[in-house]
């Protein structure tokens, strides 16, 4: 049932003397984007008529083929809770449209609603998602540019005197409330300046809102505290970098069809199957969880971050985790993915991934219960368990080759998404680090 029909919108506005609308969408790389209108233009808005150049938008289309339309999804409005000296801001979430009126195929939220829609067609009628965020939080230096400097030297779940990140945490937790999020529980990561806040599960559409939103408060908190927040993966050698945990379970006339009383580790055949379809096609799909090169960074091990395909309901170094929970929460947790990566794109490949096991009913590996960290390389030969990308150009010739990803994504995100990582790819392989000047400036 909606939650807003556009005389609610219209009514709230002008009841709470909103000034300002911002328009928002997202880029095929995971950037928010906003057109920001005042309340007389909202009317306009929401009967779909708001257009914007897509052509000034990095990977959409061509100059002459430029106009396109906003199209509000009512359900997504909400007022920003932070101050404005100009008045109260709100916002909506949109999807870009073509002039013709038709989904704009290289919007990220059509295409995860278009796996969506494969979904309800194979009879599941949800598929919940629970991410879990974690990010950093950094010192500014004078100008206000973002350092490296961490605000603290706690680890993980550590208590110590309130400090400039635990006011900041709380402050985006109770932000977060005021705009409608569960906030399950926030808490102090790993590494030293990093932070985790979870929010409740929600079906997948709506989570990947969430995660927009939430980058958003998260930064807008943080610079209101003097700190800068970033979801960079790996912004320092030698610690653990971010995640995004992604918990995924798929529902049926309101049942979690991953549960099953009598299945081993009670767990049904399609929770495996799916899972089966995760293993079978998460290489070609990393370039989308793990979007960047520095991402690759994060995934080495030492960290806990997942490097081998294997999965397990007993420990945490694998792709794959089985969580003890059971009955209705019953799910999978793929832990590669980091917070870098398109909501939309990541939880459509990882919806389609596991829908594929599904439909060909592809069996997973058995399990591994021991720390895959502590494995030889004999060992895991010998029990066939593959390796992730070990870089974002070895992503992209994976994902280059698969035709499962260009089908998820159609022709349109695939090609300008490899043309664009691939020129991040060749600038990065330019660049002369630091490393290199310390290892050989000297010696050669």
């Amino acid at each position: 049932m909606p939650r807003y029909t556009k005389e609610d919108i219209i009514r709230i506005v002008r009841d709470e003397k909103v000034e300002f609308i911002r328009l928002q969408f997202t880029d095929i790389f995971g950037m928010l984007k906003n057109v920001a209108i005042t309340a007389k233009q909202l009317e306009k808005a929401l009967d779909n008529q708001c257009m914007f150049d897509g052509s000034s938008i990095e990977g959409f289309v061509r100059i002459e083929e430029s106009d396109m339309y906003l199209w509000p999804d009512t359900d997504s409005f909400v007022i920003l809770p932070w101050n404005s000296d100009i008045g109260k801001t709100a916002r909506l979430i949109c999807d870009v449209y073509t002039a013709d009126g038709e989904p704009f195929e290289g919007d990220p939220r059509y295409v995860l609603k278009r796996a969506l829609k494969k979904a309800a067609q194979m009879g599941y009628d949800t598929f919940n998602v629970g991410p879990e965020c974690e990010f950093f939080l950094f010192i500014v230096d004078n100008e206000g540019n973002p350092t490296t400097i961490t605000h603290d030297k706690a680890g993980y779940f550590d208590l110590g005197p309130v400090d400039l990140g635990e006011k900041a945490r709380r402050d985006m937790c109770l932000t977060l409330e005021e705009m409608g999020f569960e906030v399950e529980q926030s808490h102090h990561e790993e590494a030293p300046g990093q932070h985790e806040i979870d929010f409740k599960y929600t079906d997948a559409l709506n989570a990947a809102d969430a995660i927009q939103t939430f980058k958003l408060v998260v930064k807008t908190i943080a610079q209101k505290h003097g700190l800068h927040a970033t979801f960079m993966p790996k912004p320092i050698y030698g610690i653990a970098g971010s995640g995004m945990h992604v918990n995924v379970s798929l529902f049926r006339q309101g049942s979690n069809v991953f549960y099953d009383e009598g299945g081993p580790l009670r767990l049904s055949q399609e929770a495996y199957w799916f899972m089966g379809g995760l293993m079978k096609n998460i290489r070609a799909i990393t370039a989308l969880t793990n979007p960047l090169v520095n991402s690759y960074k994060r995934l080495v091990p030492g960290y806990e971050a997942p490097v081998y395909i294997a999965w397990s309901a007993r420990n945490r170094s694998p792709l794959v985790r089985v969580p003890t929970a059971r009955g209705t929460a019953t799910r999978l947790e793929l832990r590669c993915p980091d917070p870098s990566c398109n909501p939309y794109l990541a939880l459509a490949a990882i919806l389609a991934a596991g829908l594929d096991g599904i439909e060909h009913k592809i069996q997973p590996p058995e399990p591994v219960n021991r720390n895959l960290f502590d494995m030889s390389q004999e060992d895991r030969c010998a029990g066939h368990i593959g390796v992730l990308p070990g870089s974002l150009e070895e992503a992209i010739c994976e994902m280059r080759q698969s035709e499962f990803a260009r089908e998820l994504l159609g022709d349109h995100i695939f090609n300008k998404y490899i043309e664009a990582k691939l020129k991040e790819c060749e600038g990065y392989k330019t660049q002369i680090s630091k490393w290199e000047i310390d290892a050989y400036l000297k010696n050669y």
